[in-house]
């Protein structure tokens, strides 16, 4: 029985309200996802990978051992055996942000034809096998690793940096009459919206470009990311073809009008005016827009009519052969057999080969580090490296008295850890450069390492030593020296270092717990202090 035209309206307005509260939502979860005062996060606000199918089978093939936390992923697949493809169209923050931003835009282009159709599927063949192969590279496509990844290292920051401008301005130039009102408003922003301080990333013009590629796509066709590329979409389709909620367009008396083919944002209805439920993400708009009323939902179809196959024989083979040709010639990378010394992981990160199995390149670890510490990274970890997080100590320093990465990782790549432990868990070594470090270079007193070094018993120390300072005269200097065994690596004395440019004393991964074989320390693992 064919839907009138008032349900169509309902269940598509339905459809505008869920995608109105799913995107509040994250945005909600996203903005949650920051230092709170306390050393303590609500387990929900990485809800969102946790419920990611696709990036669960990838995640559970490259550790070779089933994820608890990825299990809600579950949830979202037994849906699509039901409604189809309909988490693209209903919850998806990325497909919501498309659709408001193509009705901003409102560009006139022919539906027509998907432009590349198994392009999505043959990305997701090959993530599946390279993952199973030991080559990480899930979170490149995925879009919530992609939307996330830009708001945290582009979008939000920038975002803050103008608003504090703003309202600076305000402050100084304007009235005070003005300012009683705009300071309020400043403070409830601070309250609710704005991070807890500015931070800076050194790949935002990469994340943001990424994400404005996708959006520029839709000036060629409605949903172009969804259709031709997003693999999780891919992997729903494949399920939302059996589902039990399926879409019937048209009957003997339909005329071939080619309305409802015109107006599929996802390409989904053929020119027999055969809905393909692969692709169909239940938006309603051709429900409601038939003149003759003849498309309609019904339950119970349990054999697939998809007009096509998943893929031919040769398009499947080649992205498997592909998928298993990359991690082999990851092995014969110089990072497999010696590591950058630069490439200090979080505390709680697990072994290397895991750690990027695991890693979905989500960004949630940085957009929480309160000491703007982690920074992705772009080639030092290879290429299937790319933005995972590494701690930059220039930039920042890792808290001693904060376990927040390992709280709000969603794949476990970062364990979370009790406090206790985090501040004796090792990540790395400082090393003092003696041609830069005052009281080496130029004989002069400087403190600051060793006062902001934060373990109770002092990893910096110093040394007191009679020597000859550049005029000839004999001068007594306290000169600072680390001794191993104490040191955690947490990157504050190179943060605090005062000279200008590069420190004078720097951290390398030496002697970190993940791999004390192979970045062991001089003298070995004992007392021995380095000069």
């Amino acid at each position: 029985m064919a839907v009138s035209r008032r349900g169509g309206n309902r269940a598509l307005l339905a459809r505008r309200i869920c995608q109105l509260f799913f995107l509040l939502l994250f945005l909600i979860l996203f903005i949650k996802t920051d230092y709170n005062g306390t050393d303590h996060l609500d387990s929900g606000v990485n809800l969102l990978f946790r419920l990611d199918p696709y990036l669960a089978a990838c995640v559970m093939l490259g550790a070779k051992a089933l994820v608890v936390l990825l299990l809600p992923a579950l949830f979202v697949m037994l849906l699509t055996f039901v409604t189809g493809r309909g988490f693209c169209g209903w919850f998806c923050p990325m497909g919501s942000l498309l659709d408001i931003w193509d009705r901003l835009v409102r560009r006139k282009r022919k539906a027509g034809v998907t432009s590349y159709p198994e392009l999505a599927k043959i990305l997701l063949v090959f993530a599946l096998f390279s993952s199973l192969c030991g080559f990480g590279i899930a979170g490149y496509l995925d879009p919530f690793s992609i939307l996330v990844r830009s708001m945290t290292q582009a979008l939000y920051p920038a975002v803050n940096s103008i608003t504090v401008s703003f309202f600076t301005y305000t402050y100084q130039q304007l009235p005070a009459a003005v300012n009683t009102v705009t300071e309020p408003v400043y403070g409830l922003m601070q309250k609710m919206v704005l991070p807890s301080e500015q931070k800076y990333f050194q790949l935002a013009y990469l994340s943001l470009a990424i994400l404005l590629v996708i959006f520029g796509l839709e000036r060629f066709q409605r949903r172009f990311f969804c259709r031709n590329i997003c693999p999780l979409g891919a992997m729903l389709g494949l399920t939302g073809k059996y589902a039990m909620l399926a879409v019937k367009s048209g009957d003997e008396s339909c005329e071939p009008c080619g309305l409802c083919r015109s107006i599929c944002r996802m390409g989904a209805i053929n020119e027999d005016r055969v809905i393909d439920m692969s692709r169909c993400n239940l938006c309603h708009e051709c429900v409601e827009k038939c003149p003759r009323q003849l498309i309609h939902f019904s339950f119970g179809r349990r054999v697939p009519v998809s007009p096509d196959r998943f893929l031919r024989r040769r398009q499947f083979l080649a992205a498997g052969a592909a998928g298993l040709l990359l991690p082999s010639i990851k092995s014969i990378e110089s990072l497999s057999i010696r590591p950058s010394p630069l490439l200090i992981r979080p505390p709680g990160a697990v072994p290397e080969v895991q750690f990027l199995n695991k890693c979905i390149r989500c960004g949630e670890c940085l957009q929480v580090c309160i000491g703007n510490a982690l920074q992705p990274v772009l080639l030092q970890a290879g290429i299937d490296g790319m933005f995972s997080p590494v701690l930059v100590a220039r930039t920042g320093y890792c808290e001693f008295n904060c376990t927040l990465c390992g709280q709000v990782c969603p794949t476990g790549a970062i364990e979370s850890l009790p406090l206790d432990v985090k501040q004796t868990t090792k990540i790395g070594h400082a090393w003092f450069d003696k041609n830069r470090c005052l009281p080496y270079a130029k004989m002069t007193s400087c403190m600051v390492c060793e006062e902001h070094c934060p373990t109770p018993e002092k990893a910096i120390r110093f040394q007191d030593v009679t020597t000859e300072d550049r005029a000839g005269n004999r001068v007594r200097v306290k000169q600072p020296y680390v001794v191993d065994h104490l040191c955690i690596g947490c990157g504050i004395c190179e943060t605090k270092c005062p000279l200008p440019g590069k420190a004078a004393i720097y951290i390398t991964s030496a002697g970190e717990h993940r791999h004390p074989e192979i970045n062991s320390l001089p003298g070995g693992p004992g007392g021995y202090s380095t000069y």
